[in-house]
């Protein structure tokens, strides 16, 4: 549940706070990694603040959801072992077999994997929509439409979504809104404040911050949303363990300063990119030119740690740009203080090829991470050669 006696703080003071109370025996500043699975009851059914067994519960797993439930400004937040676990959760929790889900045409691969290749098996249909359109939204929408699913900035042509604007064809079709949180985090956007119902992260990514973890999370607006996706979190059993959940509490501290220096170094490498001649588009919502930058400047508080970029000469010459980078590491992933690059069409989405999500091959995906930002710079010079 969220702790309401830090809903008026700043998000710098929530992100270091929330959840973060003194261990009552020690007065350790810093909750305790509690790596247990039971607890010793007292008396059959007395259980110690809630406690009995971990995949229940668990205090150090409780500390990181009461922060992120305070960071997204929701009710309920639930840790997972991953993003695609929150996901799956999130999904079965909501859906029955025969409804409908509205999807973006540009999504991280692996939720279009879970769509296409799974849910599917048990009878939820899905279909795809450029959610940065309203009326293609409208369009998507079927009477057997349960949620729609956006992710802003989009993975990996960020793409940018109007979260008030589809809040409101949400709420008129009777479906809940789902927004992937992932590329801003709840520093630059706060979707629940602009109608979203629930709010899914990747907390492998930005949250925990250093490449050191893999997790999930779902923030609902409404307890009672909270409460149900709560029950299946403990009946489908795929939670965040103690130590992941201490790693992730720990990087949310320092999430703020971090976000900073991201954007500021992704704005200068979008502008050096903009200029280089080999670079054919650069995809940056910071950039005045992005035909989201005004919305994107509306709901966010920054652009962005996030850039991907066209090659003149095609994929061949992309993958080459990715092979030849240096202090860029090749990899995938994002979110991470070291940056990093990739090539989407072979590599975070090779599983849309031949989808209506399919990527240019000619794309290139940049994680900008904190260093200094001329030796970035140095490096993407010589890789694009």
């Amino acid at each position: 549940m969220s702790d309401d006696s830090h809903e008026h703080q700043s998000f710098e003071t929530r992100a270091i706070h929330a959840g973060n109370t003194a261990d009552p025996l020690t007065g350790a500043v810093v909750p305790p990694i509690y790596q247990v699975s039971t607890y010793k009851q007292d008396g059959v059914g007395g259980l110690r603040g809630g406690y009995e067994y971990s995949r229940s519960a668990n205090p150090t797993r409780t500390a990181l959801e009461e922060n992120l439930a305070a960071l997204e400004g929701g009710r309920r937040g639930l840790a997972f072992a991953s993003g695609l676990a929150a996901e799956d959760c999130l999904l079965r929790t909501m859906l029955s077999p025969g409804d409908h889900v509205v999807i973006p045409n540009d999504a991280y691969g692996g939720t279009f994997r879970l769509f296409a290749k799974v849910v599917s098996r048990w009878g939820v249909e899905w279909s795809v929509a450029d959610t940065s359109d309203a009326a293609a939204v409208r369009a998507a929408l079927t009477p057997k439409t349960k949620l729609i699913w956006v992710e802003t900035p989009s993975n990996p042509l960020l793409g940018i979504t109007d979260i008030a604007v589809v809040a409101d064809i949400a709420r008129t079709a009777g479906a809940r809104l789902v927004v992937d949180n992932t590329f801003a985090s709840p520093y630059l956007q706060q979707p629940l404040a602009l109608g979203a119902d629930v709010v899914l992260h990747s907390l492998t990514k930005y949250m925990g911050g250093h490449s050191d973890v893999v997790g999930g999370a779902l923030v609902t607006a409404d307890a009672a949303l909270g409460e149900e996706l709560a029950y299946h979190q403990n009946a489908m059993g795929a939670v965040a363990g103690p130590f992941d959940s201490w790693i992730v509490l720990r990087g949310i501290k320092t999430l703020a300063v971090r976000m900073d220096r991201h954007a500021e170094n992704a704005g200068k490498v979008a502008e050096m990119l903009t200029r280089h001649p080999k670079v054919t588009q650069v995809l940056y919502p910071g950039l005045p030119e992005h035909p989201g930058h005004d919305i994107a400047a509306k709901q966010m508080r920054n652009f962005g740690g996030m850039i991907s970029f066209r090659v003149a000469g095609g994929e061949e010459a992309a993958v080459g740009v990715c092979n030849r980078a240096k202090l860029f590491t090749l990899g995938e992933s994002l979110g991470g203080v070291e940056s990093l690059i990739e090539h989407p069409g072979r590599m975070t989405h090779a599983s849309v090829v031949g989808s209506a999500l399919e990527v240019p091959g000619d794309l290139v995906r940049l994680s900008v991470g904190i260093e200094n930002a001329d030796d970035l710079l140095a490096d993407l010079t010589q890789a694009l050669g």
